[in-house]
């Protein structure tokens, strides 16, 4: 077992980590750590558990540490689940200090040095953890991508045989992908908010790296122009996305490449039976119906159409943030990172 903790435990995404690590296969949930008020606290004291699942007893009686590199000194693996602003710092610490860091974060995911990974995408990326030991980091540092970004590039995966410059995409985005405390009631009920800060530029760059090449020590970007259109609505998890790429095949032959997708990688515990799974059904997916499909790892595709255009769905706080953190490290354990 490799000892694991968590970084901002406490918040939305925090709280998914420890769902999906509580009673994880591979990694001993060790060390949870949160705001200085917290520290010294029991977990099961401090935390506000707002998940629709049970909460897990197992680490009620974890006690809460500071936020530092000298808190961590147990474990091998942490997962972050800090603010950007935060993250950078804290981040380049732990890998300076030899842990390993799995980050849901934005702050490095662009950096030249840091993969950004989608295992069923670009699963050699994490070729990139030994130009950073080359570069003279003990540890490393694996960040996954933005949450809707996530979810439109699995759905690009069984696309890349066929010719494309061009996707546009508009997003409908649930509620809980702003936190806990992101968005007010009375702004989201009976409403559409059509901005998200920061959310479409996300998804016009990190698309390019994700489906960029490895090569050099570094990756060079897809040749790929992506235009995005976020906004907020009145769904509680599930990001649904509208997708229109310049694939000039067969609509059945663009159907048939959903329906026939086969991962590159297989048998993680956190990998679901069907990452991506084509819905033959006009109105799917929906959030409501399709978003815990694989617990919530599973994305859905559908309404594929002449042009090509069609929708996909992902749970966002599970395949869209810490699912795809924990997808991640198990990924990195089995190429013998750790």
């Amino acid at each position: 077992m490799i000892n694991v903790g968590v970084l901002g435990a406490t918040g939305a995404v925090g709280q998914r980590f420890v769902q999906l690590l509580a009673q994880h296969p591979w990694f001993n949930l060790t060390a949870l750590t949160a705001s200085d008020r917290s520290a010294g606290k029991r977990y099961g004291e401090v935390v506000n558990w707002r998940l629709d699942v049970p909460f897990p007893k197992s680490v009620a009686d974890i006690r809460i540490r500071n936020t530092d590199v000298k808190s961590l000194k147990d474990v091998d693996l942490v997962f972050s689940a800090l603010p950007a602003e935060v993250a950078a710092e804290v981040e380049t610490a732990c890998a300076d200090a030899g842990l390993g860091v799995c980050s849901n974060a934005s702050s490095h995911r662009m950096d030249p040095l840091v993969p950004l990974v989608v295992p069923e995408v670009n699963p050699d990326h994490l070729g990139l953890i030994d130009a950073q030991r080359d570069a003279g980091r003990d540890g490393f540092i694996v960040t996954n991508p933005n949450c809707s970004t996530i979810v439109m590039c699995l759905s690009l995966a069984p696309l890349r045989q066929f010719a494309f410059k061009d996707i546009r995409v508009a997003t409908m985005q649930a509620i809980s992908g702003a936190g806990f405390q992101g968005v007010a009631a009375m702004g989201i009920y009976d409403n559409v908010i059509p901005f998200i800060g920061s959310e479409e530029q996300k998804m016009e760059t990190e698309t390019l790296k994700i489906l960029g090449r490895l090569e050099g020590g570094g990756v060079s970007p897809a040749p790929l122009k992506v235009s995005a259109s976020c906004h907020r609505v009145p769904v509680i998890d599930g990001h649904t996305m509208a997708v229109w790429i310049d694939i000039r095949e067969p609509v059945e032959k663009v159907r048939d490449a959903f329906r026939k997708f086969v991962p590159p990688i297989s048998g993680l515990p956190t990998q679901p039976e069907h990452s991506l799974l084509y819905l033959e059904d006009q109105d799917r997916p929906q959030p409501r119906l399709d978003r815990n499909r694989g617990n919530g790892m599973t994305v859905s595709v559908g309404r594929v159409r002449e042009g090509i255009r069609y929708v996909t769905m992902g749970h966002n706080t599970i395949r869209g943030a810490a699912g795809a953190s924990v997808l991640n490290a198990e990924l990195i354990h089995t190429r013998k990172y750790l």
